[in-house]
């Protein structure tokens, strides 16, 4: 057929894409115009398949108006790379704005030619308003450029530096700037890539604080923390591990740590570093170091990596155990006197009766033979050392504070002068002896022979510390603590007390030795200068009696022991208390000069020979005496003789039914029966397990014939208990 015009045949062959077909619209609207006009367009063959893209040109024709020519250039090479540049360039500006990075290019006065959108983000603006506005650099820095800065930069120089920014809602974030400029004057730009520093002064922050507080629980540990080396040297060191060794931390470090170690110590050691360093993981294990005073410790090695391949160090733990080593060995100690002590007490039971058999022997005897008879002293020679005896036995029971005592209100300042009289005498000429009596000082209830054996114990150790002469001094004085006072392991309460301090300036006791001073059969003198008694008897008086004794001494400067008791406030306690000691003083005197009397004792003793001495002594004053072995055996005898018993003396210690048991079945008929409990035990104990100690006497074991027909006398004649 006949062929179609030319614009017909382009505008078939023109590809459905809408841009091309307007495209051509507006070719056929210019041309018509008689204007010229250019367009790229995609063209399709007669199929509908893509041709390619043609640049077509429109020039009007001269002299030919409503005619124009048209031309046609293949271009489908030259779009498609331009398609390709145009795509790279979008893909780059989508990086660049897109980037987690800031850029931005000033010109030379400092204003913004171009700001990433990221960049943009931060300042809290949109890239294009900071631009058009005309925006700077200078408004959004928080602290002025410095003065010497060009205006396109925020900092001295050209090359890089760190600024914080401020963003339009005030935020603040520290930013690092590097930048580069080219041209120069009007023509001058910079190109500028800006890192924001938030997150990584957040790391900084927490890094340097977990730095910070892991020091501070390295240096401040309660246990020592040391790294050392393969070679055992010192790298790093605690606090606790230089209180350990001697020596500030600092100074630790390039020594090794096994000059520090005792010299016992050092093989097990070496071992336990060469385990250790190998893999090996050793178990706790003791170790002692010998300065700056010898100490103890629990040590924990484990080995670490090294980095990169190299070998890794030791890590070691160290645990003071010192105290507690000393502890261990206080403890040690303390059962072993509560061993002697328990033991003390149970042998001054039996060897208080075989005492009073034989002082009680000794006395009957004694009223057969005159003075002048040579028998008469041999008696005396047995009697005295009985006596003796029952003083060491005294002792025993004063350390194992099971001692018989006899408390009375005493005014400590009567006491100490009495004393001093005799502590002249003792002390010897080559000792001054000074008293120092503190003013208005309080009352102390105590049994005044134990405290004066006390001083005069404290006295004579004083004395022999002071070979060539000196001077002890005995200083009283109240005292009050308003909390409780630790002294190495005893606390003392709040309270007031008593002082009683005896100082010399002899030759001091050895700090080791301090700790047991007090121990029984210790004592730092020759062999057979002393029992090792007196100070642990000290102890034991002090303690049962409610005080408190301490020691301090160092070598060559003397010693300084201070007793405290509890001071008694009641004053008419006091007063009670002094008359009727001064009562019984009247009546012991009253019945030594007739110990004769009547009535009927029920005498209950299991030990045989105390029995016997005792029922004779008191018939022989006078009295009708009924004897039992036991307390079933007294009790069997009071049911069955039907006689009247005005008195019973009963032994506190009996198998079965005991003194205290005895009574109190005794009374439940008779409440009024008068008692008489003889033992060699304190009296607190029997006390308390009767109950009431209404009516009821104590005499103490060893004792003599004299001593037992006046307490009997006494107690029947009505003198209270």
């Amino acid at each position: 057929g006949r062929e179609a015009p030319p614009l017909e045949r382009i505008a078939r062959a023109i590809a459905r894409d809408p841009q091309s077909q307007a495209d051509f619209r507006r070719l056929l609207a210019q041309a018509a115009a008689g204007s010229r006009a250019i367009a790229s367009l995609s063209l399709c063959d007669a199929r509908g398949v893509a041709a390619g893209w043609f640049a077509i040109s429109v020039n009007p024709i001269a002299g030919r108006p409503g005619y124009s020519f048209w031309s046609l250039e293949d271009i489908t090479v030259r779009h498609e790379m331009e398609e390709v540049i145009r795509d790279e360039r979008n893909k780059l500006g989508d990086f660049l704005d897109s980037a987690p990075i800031g850029f931005y290019s000033l010109e030379s006065e400092g204003r913004f030619l171009f700001v990433n959108e990221t960049l943009a983000h931060w300042l809290g603006l949109a890239a294009g308003e900071i631009v058009a506005t005309g925006a700077r650099l200078q408004d959004f820095l928080a602290r002025p450029a410095p003065a010497g800065a060009p205006l396109y930069a925020p900092f001295e120089g050209e090359g890089m530096g760190e600024v914080v920014l401020k963003s339009r809602e005030g935020r603040l974030f520290p930013v690092a700037i590097r930048q580069s400029v080219v041209g120069e004057g009007a023509e001058l730009k910079t190109r500028s890539v800006v890192r924001d520093l938030t997150r990584e002064r957040q790391w900084e922050a927490a890094l340097r604080l977990s730095r910070e507080r892991f020091q501070r629980f390295f240096d401040n540990a309660p246990v020592g923390i040391a790294l050392i080396d393969r070679q055992g040297r010192l790298e790093e060191a605690n606090r606790a591990m230089g209180a350990l060794l001697g020596a500030p931390p600092k100074a630790l470090i390039g020594q090794k740590l096994i000059d520090f170690v005792q010299e016992d110590d050092r093989r097990d050691f070496s071992s336990r570093l060469k385990r250790a360093a190998s893999k090996g993981r050793p178990g706790p294990f003791e170790i002692r170091f010998k300065r700056p005073r010898e100490k103890t410790a629990v040590a924990y090695l484990s080995g670490l990596e090294g980095g990169e391949g190299g070998e890794g160090g030791l890590m070691l733990h160290l645990i003071d155990v010192t105290e507690q080593k000393h502890l261990e060995i206080q403890f040690t100690q303390s059962q072993k006197m509560q061993a002697v002590g328990q033991l003390a007490g149970g042998v001054a039971h039996d060897f208080n009766n075989l005492l009073t058999a034989m002082i009680g022997f000794c006395d009957l005897l004694l009223q057969r033979f005159r003075p002048g008879d040579p028998s008469f002293a041999d008696i005396m020679q047995i009697r005295q050392n009985a006596n003796r005896a029952a003083n060491l036995v005294r002792q025993l029971l004063a350390f194992s504070r099971q001692q018989t005592l006899q408390p009375r209100i005493l005014d400590i300042t009567d006491v100490v002068v009495e004393l001093s009289h005799l502590l002249r005498r003792l002390i010897g000429e080559n000792i001054e002896l000074k008293v120092v009596l503190g003013r208005d000082l309080g009352l102390a209830k105590v049994d005044q022979g134990q405290l004066e054996q006390v001083i005069i114990n404290l006295a004579v150790n004083a004395r022999d510390a002071m070979p060539q002469g000196g001077r002890l001094t005995i200083r009283t004085a109240n005292f009050a603590t308003p909390q409780p006072l630790r002294r190495g392991l005893e606390v003392m309460p709040v309270g007031d007390y008593v002082l009683i301090e005896v100082a010399d300036t002899g030759i001091g006791i050895a700090k080791e030795d301090l700790e047991r001073i007090f121990e029984p059969f210790f004592s730092t003198k020759e062999v057979g200068s002393g029992t090792g008694l007196g100070l642990s008897t000290v102890y034991g008086i002090v303690k049962q009696t409610g005080g408190f004794i301490f020691v301090d001494s160092l070598p060559g400067r003397g010693a300084v022991f201070q007793i405290y008791l509890p001071r008694f406030e009641s004053a008419e306690g006091a007063a009670s208390e002094r008359a009727e000691g001064g009562e019984g003083g009247e009546s012991e005197t009253a019945a030594a000069r007739d110990l004769t009397g009547i009535g009927t004792v029920l005498l209950v003793e299991d030990d045989d020979p105390v029995r016997i001495f005792g029922a004779r002594a008191l018939r022989n004053k006078g009295y009708r005496v009924i004897e039992a072995r036991s307390g079933e055996a007294a009790l069997e005898v009071m049911r069955e003789s039907g006689e009247t018993i005005d008195l019973i003396v009963t032994d506190v210690v009996m198998p079965r039914i005991d003194g205290p048991e005895l009574v109190r079945k005794v009374r439940e008929g008779d409440p009024g029966m008068k008692v008489i409990f003889i033992s060699g035990y304190a009296e607190d104990s029997f006390r308390q397990s009767l109950g009431s100690g209404a009516g009821t006497h104590l005499l103490p074991k060893p004792f003599s014939l004299k001593q037992l027909a006046a307490k009997v006398k006494e107690v029947l004649n009505g003198q209270p208990g």
